[in-house]
């Protein structure tokens, strides 16, 4: 062969060799939806072993769709390595095909002694679904609607009581398919927002038009009994369509809804469909309305508390810290500490979280993100708070970095198993102003502490753990275990 023949051979074979390693690097990436990939290119395994905690809840970590047994199996498998926990979405409007997919995952799940994980959001929609029976109705008899809450109508909250078995055998069969299957439940959530009563908004005003509404809230005009009567019957009916039906089949699910959890009578977020009304009552702070908020926890019949940590844009523009990661921490750690502070020990707390910022300022412009440093040092001071895990939402488009940014303080705690697991939060204090931030747990005569600093220079700080006084020094950037005198 001579040397012109031997060239060309030799660039054939490489061009033959680059093909055949491109296609095996298209078929790899190919193998999972572009969704749970993305999910394994902003992870790595963890070096840490997480033992029987819970793992990290991603939204893209769900509904891979049609698996065979095998490869469910390894999907499991490999999310797991990650500390990731895959979740299967119920879909009442297709039962057949959603639990069939489910079921794959579940029984995985189950053979690899992991928890199964259910999106049961779907089930849950909708009591108000249009039907002009669930309306207001005025003076005159003629139905009308709340339509304070954007896109979506809302009704009567005392016209409910015929929707109620149609949500609750929703529900219902797919958890007794489960039951029969033999595949067990362990974590059940969903996120159930705009439907049923909400207080919020202007409901109030459309419930003094109607005449249904007046002639169940005697005292209709003082916003406290407004909120009471309404958020009663909002649990009952979590209660009755959801947490009932799963808890009879399964009494040891870990089951909640968005947003729902233990606090100190006050929330410090609004959601995106919310706003403030005058005359609702609130606790100032700058120029943030902290809303009055009910105890509805304990008559849901949840298990574990979901309060929502996110970067809403509103938050900006509530304070005037000149250093705005501040204005983003001070107020997601008062979210998060309300939640820690109020919620029993034996009571999960998955909490939602989000970075890049939610929403438009009302005022116009932009509001500058919270940082990727700061937000992680916020994650550290969640778990050192009470925080068991979080549940990452976000878009398709933000979660390459929403996921990387969580997924490394997650993994990175895991170091720290026993004080995840068996401590006590030493601190719930939230700074008014931009200085040092500590947070710990507490177990037998240790203390696992994170400090955070956002002012330099700051020197030792002396705080009580356990009835005894410690000095704190600076470690930026990491976690210290100081033994208790």
């Amino acid at each position: 062969m001579n040397a012109h023949k031997l060239v060309t051979a030799l660039v054939i074979i490489g061009l033959a060799a680059s093909m055949a390693h491109a296609g095996q690097g298209k078929e790899k990436a190919a193998k999972w939806p572009p969704h749970i990939q993305a999910v394994f290119d902003a992870t790595k395994p963890l070096e840490f072993d997480r033992g029987d905690r819970l793992p990290l809840y991603i939204w893209q970590a769900m509904d891979p769709g049609s698996l065979d047994d095998k490869s469910a199996e390894k999907l499991v498998r490999k999310l797991n390595e990650r500390g990731v926990g895959l979740i299967s979405s119920w879909d009442p409007r297709n039962r057949a095909n959603s639990l069939a997919k489910s079921f794959t995952v579940s029984r995985a799940q189950k053979k690899l002694g992991l928890r199964v994980n259910i999106n049961a959001t779907g089930c849950l929609y909708s009591f108000f679904d249009g039907d002009e029976r669930t309306a207001h109705i005025d003076d005159e008899g003629k139905p009308f609607w709340d339509d304070s809450f954007g896109k979506h109508n809302m009704g009567c909250p005392f016209a409910l009581d015929f929707r109620r078995p149609f949500v609750r055998e929703q529900v219902e069969f797919f958890v007794k398919e489960y039951k029969k299957a033999d595949l067990g439940i362990d974590f059940i959530f969903v996120d159930w927002e705009i439907d049923g009563p909400i207080e919020f908004n202007k409901a109030q005003a459309a419930s003094k038009r109607c005449r249904r509404c007046r002639q169940n809230i005697k005292n209709i005009d003082d916003f406290d009994e407004f909120q009471k009567i309404l958020r009663k019957l909002r649990s009952e009916l979590q209660r009755h369509a959801y947490a009932e039906p799963v808890k009879s089949h399964f009494p040891k699910a870990l089951v909640g809804n968005y947003g729902v959890y233990p606090h100190n009578g006050y929330r410090y977020w609004y959601d995106y469909f919310e706003y403030y009304v005058d005359g609702q009552p609130f606790k100032a702070d700058r120029n943030a309305k902290y809303r009055k908020w009910y105890h509805e926890f304990p008559e849901t019949g949840y298990t574990f508390a979901m309060p929502v940590v996110y970067t809403w844009c509103r938050i900006f523009d509530w304070y005037d810290y000149a250093d705005t990661d501040y204005r983003w921490f001070y107020n997601m750690l008062l979210v998060a500490s309300n939640a820690g502070r109020h919620t029993p020990a034996e009571i999960p707390i998955i909490s939602f979280v989000h970075w890049h910022t939610v929403g438009s300022r009302p005022s116009g412009g932009q509001a500058k993100q919270f940082s990727g440093e700061k937000y992680k040092e916020l994650l550290w001071h969640m778990l050192l708070r009470g925080t068991d895990t979080f549940f990452i939402w976000c878009g398709r488009q933000d979660a390459a970095k929403e996921i990387q940014l969580v997924h490394k303080v997650y993994a990175e705690a895991q170091q720290y198993g026993r004080f995840l697991s068996k401590g006590t939060p030493i601190n719930f204090n939230v700074p008014k102003q931009p200085g040092t931030v500590i947070s710990g747990l507490k177990l037998g005569n240790r203390v696992l502490i994170r400090r955070t600093d956002f002012k330099k220079k700051q020197g030792p700080i002396e705080i009580t753990a356990g009835g005894a006084k410690i000095k704190v020094a600076a470690a930026p950037k990491r976690c210290q275990i100081i033994s208790l005198p």
